[in-house]
C-alpha cells in the first residue's frame, strides 16, 4: 500500500520559530553561472599533460559556465572536463562564428582536413563585410568624383569671374586713357595751330617792305642778268653722225709673253 501524502508536519515541544534565520538566495549576477551537464567530446584531442588521446564522442560529466562573451548576441559557453588518465583539467568553449568548438587549455586538438578547408572558405559574415567594404569604397569613389566635379566647376566660375573683372578693368583703363588722349590731342592741335599762325605771321612780316607794302616775287627769266648767261643758253648742239668708227685691235701676245715666228 502506497504511503499517503503528509498533510501536517510534526513540531517538537521545544521548537522556537524566533530562532529561525531567513536565508537569502545569492543574486543571479553574482558571478558566472556554473552547472553540471553530461556531454560528449566535440572533437578528438590529445592531453598536453600525459599525452592521452581522447576520441570524439567520449562522454564526460562536465561543468558548464556561462561567459560574458557574445557573438552577434549569441552567448558563448565554456566547458570543463578532466583527462581520463591523469585527471588534468581541459577547457573548451563554443565558437558560434565557425559553428564549432575552440580548445582553450589542457589539450591540443588533432588535425582535421575538413576543418582547414572549412576555415579557408569565406563565411557569410566575411562575405557581408566584403560587400559592405566594396560599397563603402564605391561610395568613396563617387564622393571623390563629385568633389572633383565641384572643384572643376568652382575653378571655371573663378576663371570666368577673373575674366569679367579683367575686361571691366581694361574698359575702365581704356576709358580713362581715351579721355586723357583726347585732351592731349586737343592740346597738340591747338599748339600746332598756334605755331602755324606764328609762322604765317613771321612770313608775312618778312615779305613786307618798310612802308608795309608786299614785295612781289620776280620771275626766274628776269632774274638771269648779263649776256654771258644768255649766250650759254643759246650754244647750238652738234648734229649726230652715223659713220662707223674702226677700232684698232690690241695685241695681247706681248703681254702674255708669246713670241710670233717670222715667216722668213
Amino acid at each position: 500500500m502506497a504511503e499517503r501524502k503528509v498533510l501536517s508536519k510534526y513540531f517538537p515541544p521545544d521548537f522556537d520559530p524566533s530562532k529561525l534565520e531567513r536565508r537569502r538566495k545569492p543574486p543571479a549576477n553574482a558571478g558566472p553561472k556554473v552547472q553540471t551537464v553530461r556531454l560528449m567530446a566535440p572533437f578528438s584531442m590529445k592531453c598536453t599533460s600525459c599525452g592521452e588521446y581522447i576520441y570524439k564522442g567520449r562522454k564526460f560529466n562536465a561543468r558548464k559556465e556561462t561567459t560574458d562573451e557574445k557573438y552577434l548576441q549569441i552567448t558563448i559557453f565554456r566547458f570543463y572536463i578532466r583527462c581520463t588518465r591523469c585527471s588534468a583539467e581541459i577547457t573548451f568553449k563554443t565558437d558560434p562564428k565557425h559553428m564549432d568548438y575552440e580548445c582553450e587549455r589542457g589539450a591540443r586538438r588533432n588535425f582535421e582536413v575538413w576543418r582547414e578547408a572549412k576555415l579557408n572558405e569565406e563565411t557569410e559574415e566575411e562575405m557581408l563585410d566584403r560587400i559592405e567594404k566594396e560599397e563603402n569604397e564605391r561610395d568613396a569613389m563617387k564622393e571623390l568624383e563629385r568633389k572633383t566635379v565641384d572643384a572643376k566647376m568652382e575653378m571655371a566660375v573663378a576663371d570666368a569671374l577673373d575674366e569679367v573683372r579683367l575686361r571691366n578693368a581694361q574698359r575702365e583703363r581704356v576709358g580713362k586713357e581715351g579721355e586723357v588722349a583726347g585732351v592731349q590731342r586737343e592740346e597738340r592741335d591747338m599748339e600746332r595751330e598756334r605755331e602755324e599762325a606764328e609762322m604765317e605771321e613771321a612770313a608775312r612780316r618778312a615779305f613786307q617792305s618798310g612802308t608795309g607794302e608786299k614785295v612781289k616775287r620776280l620771275e626766274e627769266d628776269l632774274l638771269l642778268t648779263g649776256p654771258e648767261d644768255r649766250a650759254k643758253e643759246e650754244v647750238p648742239v652738234p648734229a649726230p653722225t652715223f659713220t662707223r668708227q674702226i677700232k684698232k685691235k690690241k695685241d695681247f701676245s706681248a703681254a702674255l709673253g708669246i713670241k710670233k715666228k717670222s715667216l722668213v
